[in-house]
Order: structure tokens, then C-alpha cells, then sequence
């Protein structure tokens, strides 16, 4: 016959034993709940009616056009003016009307020359410098250093050009006024804006080389030097 205390021991071992059970039934019951997988779960959309969405995004999408790969294309070549005889500019002749640029006057008071005579020693024919609002306007920017340079451009035999755009950034302006404009010569010592320039067909470029005026792109029956 067992004593009790034998047998308080063998109930604490049972109740052990069957609470551990209970725990491991637990923990397989879980982990084998987070392996099982919904069907048919519907996934949580956004309302269309909903503030987040923009008008663009509820737009259906357009289905786009399939290219025919045998359909010729079409591309826009740009029209030349009509005074323009291959590179030959009809509309340039005596008196020349000359676009001065800032850098111009600035080295032609570097090098000693008379704007208006060294432009007509150059092209042998009376000369008309033109100056626009925008050129004007770095010159008086640039201050008391270059007051030379803003007496000459206020010269009343230098013709005032007045501009329509906003700000004082010249070359932009320059580069549009020879494109639309066939009739003007560019004075300028700036590379990138004689660069932009020789892109436009028959417009000359004149700038300063061994202290003197020099021109190209000049048609050769004017008469301009050549070096």
C-alpha cells in the first residue's frame, strides 16, 4: 500500500505532465493556423469615390495606336526665307545695319577703334550700328568701369532697337532678331554666340582680329577684305 506522500508526488507529476500536453497542443494549433492559406480572400481596395484619387488616375486608360511599319513619315523641314539664294543673302546691301554686341564695344575701346569708320574702312559702303534695350542695359549693369563704353553706345549716330522680352540677357535676343530678320550683320567677340550664329544661314559676322575689323560669311561681290 502506497504511503501519501508517494502519492501527492505521482498527482503533481500527472498534472505536469497533462498541462504540457495542453501547451503543446496549443503551440501546434497556432503554428499549423498561420500555415493554412485563405481562398477566395478579396484583397482591400480604394474606393473610386475617394479623395486620395485624382481625376487622371479614374481616367481609363487610351489604348494606343499600332504604327503601320509601311506608312511613310512625315517630318517638317524647316522653310528658309525666300531672300536667300542657297547661302547668298539678297537683302544685305548698302547701308549695312550692324547688330553690336556688349563684347564688341568693350574690345573696340581695347583696341582704339572707331566703331562707325572701322565698320566702313571694313565693308567700303556707309555703315548703321544697331543697339538694342537688352545691350544697353548689361552695359549700364556693368558700371563705372565701362562708362566708356555706355557714352559710345548712347552715340545718336548708333540706332536704339527696342526689345519686348523680359530680362537683359542679350544673346538670346541677338539670335532671334538675325533668325527672323535676314537684313543685319552680328558685330561680336563671343565665341558661343558666333557659334549659335554660323548655324543660321546667311547671316555675316563681323569681329575684331590684329586691331582692325574683319567680317565673314560675306558675299564676295560686296567688296569685304578677305584674310
Amino acid at each position: 500500500m502506497t504511503s501519501p506522500v508517494a502519492q501527492l508526488h505521482e498527482g503533481h507529476r500527472r498534472k505536469f505532465h497533462c498541462s504540457q500536453l495542453i501547451a503543446d497542443n496549443r503551440r501546434n494549433y497556432s503554428m499549423g493556423k498561420q500555415k493554412t492559406k485563405k481562398f477566395a480572400a478579396m484583397k482591400r481596395m480604394i474606393s473610386l469615390k475617394d479623395q486620395r484619387l485624382k481625376e487622371k488616375d479614374r481616367a481609363k486608360a487610351k489604348e494606343k495606336k499600332k504604327k503601320d511599319p509601311s506608312q511613310l513619315k512625315q517630318r517638317e523641314v524647316t522653310k528658309h526665307p525666300s531672300c536667300l539664294f542657297f547661302q547668298y543673302n539678297t537683302q544685305l546691301g548698302p547701308p549695312y545695319h550692324i547688330l553690336v554686341d556688349t563684347n564688341f564695344i568693350n574690345f573696340s575701346i581695347k583696341a582704339k577703334l572707331d566703331i562707325v569708320q572701322s565698320m566702313m574702312d571694313c565693308l567700303y559702303a556707309k555703315c548703321i550700328p544697331c543697339i538694342t534695350d537688352c545691350v544697353m542695359a548689361e552695359i549700364e549693369k556693368l558700371g563705372m568701369k565701362y562708362r566708356v563704353a555706355l557714352r559710345i553706345a548712347k552715340d545718336p549716330r548708333f540706332e536704339r532697337l527696342p526689345c519686348t522680352h523680359k530680362g537683359t540677357y542679350a544673346d538670346d535676343c541677338l539670335v532671334q532678331r538675325v533668325t527672323q530678320h535676314k537684313c543685319y550683320i552680328l558685330a561680336t567677340v563671343d565665341r558661343d554666340l558666333k557659334r549659335r550664329v554660323r548655324k543660321i544661314p546667311g547671316v555675316p559676322i563681323m569681329y575684331i582680329s590684329n586691331h582692325r575689323y574683319n567680317i565673314e560669311r560675306m558675299p564676295d561681290d560686296y567688296g569685304a577684305p578677305r584674310f
